[in-house]
């Protein structure tokens, strides 16, 4: 069977390592951004989420273009904007302007989902205003946003008028699948959660994708997360930051990211274990060598156009080695 190639992006939540501050965070999302970019990564989002202690991607606009400004040539936007938080007017506003000042290098990843829980989301004030599910008004009024003069209604969103800033559905469903194939819109499967409708969804989206004037055949991409090492020993040792952050996840305790310990003993129980395993999306794990046969096999399931790795190591040069691990990996298919 041969391989459909594939394009290789970064996913980003701008996670704080234990004993870390928030600029410094900051300062190593670019530099992971310079380095993804050097490699040849084609994209670079970054994520919204609120109230999240040790995740400070909540003000994700201004972090786009603070990667804007430090980058050349690799692509940057929103995995994703949650609309539920925000009016269509202010997202294209706003990702009209990051456009006009770094032309063609622009994503708008679109989610329905909040991206913080239920009491936080009332303190973004829009779900109070707004109690109903209005994901494809909003998308449709933010493609209007972004398109042709003549397009326009009473209101514009200067200075995204003609601006064609893209736009992305992100889902984990078949409702969003329809949605994305409906609109003839790109599709971001989120991969990286703990999901059984992944093959669903995308059937839904290619046997019911319309072509539309933003794209003529349908267009996925899928997040998953990617812990990959010079050896699987390393790998394996590096996955333990991942356990002990969903364990503290469970336990209502969520905290920076600790660095790896030998053992996961002794940290979890047995049913905490199970539970922290559960937890677990879709992930590449090992050496280039291990890499090579599990992204063949994932190819071989899904066939996307593009993965978008996340990944959750301590220590910072392991993670960028992980993604350099990994474009050679997928190179050497």
């Amino acid at each position: 069977m041969t391989m459909k190639k594939l394009a290789l992006s970064v996913l980003n939540l701008v996670s704080v390592r234990e004993g870390q501050s928030n600029q410094e965070a900051i300062e190593d999302m670019v530099d992971l951004a310079r380095y993804t970019e050097h490699l040849g990564y084609k994209r670079y989002w970054i994520a919204e989420h609120h109230n999240i202690n040790g995740t400070i991607s909540s003000a994700t606009s201004m972090l786009i273009n603070h990667t804007l400004e430090h980058t050349t040539t690799i692509r940057v936007g929103s995995g994703g904007v949650m609309l539920p938080n925000h009016f269509p007017l202010v997202v294209a506003e706003q990702f009209g302007t990051l456009e006009t000042i770094h032309p063609n290098r622009v994503d708008l990843g679109l989610g329905r989902a909040p991206g913080a829980d239920p009491h936080t989301g009332n303190a973004l004030r829009r779900a109070l205003l707004n109690g109903v599910d209005t994901f494809q008004d909003d998308i449709t009024e933010l493609l209007r946003y972004f398109g042709p003069e003549e397009k326009q209604g009473e209101i514009k969103a200067y200075p995204a008028v003609g601006t064609n800033v893209p736009l992305y559905i992100l889902g984990s469903s078949t409702s969003s699948a329809k949605l994305a194939a409906k609109l003839g819109l790109p599709y971001s499967f989120a991969g990286h959660f703990p999901n059984n409708n992944i093959s669903a969804a995308l059937a839904t989206y290619r046997n019911e994708f319309q072509p539309s004037d933003y794209l003529d055949k349908p267009y996925i991409i899928m997040a998953l997360n990617v812990i990959a090492a010079e050896t699987d020993e390393e790998a394996q040792h590096e996955l333990t930051t991942m356990q002990q952050m969903y364990l503290y996840s469970i336990r209502n305790q969520i905290q920076p990211l600790k660095s790896p310990v030998a053992s996961m003993d002794g940290l979890w129980s047995p049913m905490e274990k199970q539970y922290v395993d559960s937890l677990f999306g879709l992930t590449l794990l090992g050496n280039k060598e291990s890499l090579k046969p599990q992204l063949q096999l994932f190819q071989q399931h899904f066939q996307v156009d593009e993965i978008m790795a996340a990944s959750y190591l301590y220590d910072f040069d392991k993670q960028k080695n992980s993604f350099r691990v990994l474009k050679e990996a997928v190179e050497a298919l």
